[in-house]
């Protein structure tokens, strides 16, 4: 179902359907953790090393073996429920740092110290599988067997590889439902004046076998757009400004933290080889590679209003995705962790955000009423680079 302008939008009433909660349990924590999930960043949990994760409501334990590998287990031990990550790394082993119990990476307790008569047999807490791909360790946290892990027409060694990452507190969705019409005001380019409509693009969005294509169509003939993956992620082809425009691949997860907070994580793949790669990466400071590690500051400032955008639009040290950053969470976050739904007012320009929230409420219902949910594939590379 494709919708465009100048259609009234109009988004089906779901008020039996509440799409925000995550936890277990809940329609779309069970609908999420039904697709494998990034975690966190692999460079986040060194080899012989646990970290504690928290997402989708729950507390999980990741660790790496010795050997590198990465698991993800259950939060804490089943003997007296201390935390596991604090624990010792016995090759790919996970031993309680409390009373020492084992446990191997599929959760079998192997090891039980001062019990005459051991009964780890009786004893196993939860494993989740899990893959390392473009620098993310993602699980699959859902029942049953995983389904096969979705792999985007790229890897590591199509050229270079960065993985950036940061906090938003708002519900995912918010991030998700960010429309192409919130370009031209929340990043306005020099020269843009607010007041020529004609300036502005006619949006149109469809569902397709991946999820949502979106796309606007300029005055001036060009064209603009990108593609949602079902169920959160945002996969657009883009040319990244190095002298000469390079083309690059932008995959983002949206992963909901909680019910009023997310983590995204952002993989960008940079189309350079050898000599040329080499040369880029010498190039990149610490800023370029952390550039959202102070704009959950600012943005706190900015909704506060001890500064305003403009201001910080004015910073010569600030980076254009540290700044782009603020921008889109100040008015992310500026909705609300969880939006007023019912007293918003849907146009035409928000056809996106309509498309999304029908194909919201058909899983979400489905999986409701035990119907099989859709199988949804990935992008074809010929239709993300279209809209570039």
């Amino acid at each position: 179902m494709a919708i465009t302008s100048p259609e009234r939008a109009r988004v089906e009433r779901t008020d039996e359907i509440d799409p925000y909660p995550v936890g277990p349990g809940s329609l779309m924590g069970r609908y999420l953790r039904s697709f494998w999930q990034p975690l966190c960043m692999s460079s986040e949990v060194a080899a012989g090393r646990g970290r504690p994760v928290h997402m989708l409501g729950e507390d999980f334990t990741v660790y790496r073996g010795e050997s590198g590998q990465p698991h993800v287990v259950e939060f804490r031990c089943a003997h007296r429920r201390s935390q596991l990550s604090i624990g010792y790394i016995e090759g790919d082993n996970l031993r309680c740092r409390y009373h020492g119990w084992v446990y191997d990476a599929s959760g079998q307790c192997v090891e039980q110290p001062g019990e005459p008569v051991p009964f780890c047999d009786k004893i196993k807490i939860q494993s989740y599988p899990t893959i390392e791909y473009l620098g993310l360790i993602h699980a699959y946290l859902g029942e049953g067997e995983p389904p096969p892990f979705r792999r985007f027409p790229v890897d590591d060694k199509d050229g270079v590889v960065e993985v950036l990452t940061y906090v938003r507190r708002c519900s995912f969705l918010n991030n998700s439902e960010n429309d192409g019409l919130h370009v031209y005001f929340v990043h306005p380019r020099p020269g843009y004046d607010f007041h020529n409509w004609q300036q502005t693009p006619t949006f149109f969005a469809e569902e397709t076998d991946y999820g949502l294509r979106t796309w606007g169509a300029r005055p001036d003939g060009g064209r603009t757009g990108g593609s949602q993956v079902m169920p959160n992620i945002s996969y657009r082809p883009y040319r990244k400004e190095l002298g000469d425009m390079i083309p690059t691949t932008h995959i983002a997860w949206r992963v909901p933290i909680d019910d009023h907070a997310h983590r995204s994580f952002l993989v960008e793949v940079v189309h350079l080889q050898g000599e040329e790669a080499e040369k880029y990466k010498a190039s990149r400071t610490e800023d370029d590679l952390h550039p959202y590690d102070h704009t959950s500051e600012v943005t706190d400032q900015v909704l506060n209003g001890d500064l305003s955008l403009d201001d910080v639009a004015k910073w010569d040290d600030f980076l254009t995705a540290s700044l782009s950053n603020v921008q889109d969470g100040a008015t992310q976050e500026g909705q609300g962790t969880i939006p007023d739904r019912e007293h918003e007012h849907l146009g035409a320009s928000d056809a996106s955000v309509v498309v999304l929230r029908q194909i919201w409420a058909r899983e979400l219902r489905n999986l409701a009423q035990g119907i099989a949910p859709k199988q949804w594939t990935l992008p074809p590379v010929r239709d993300a680079s279209a809209e570039a």
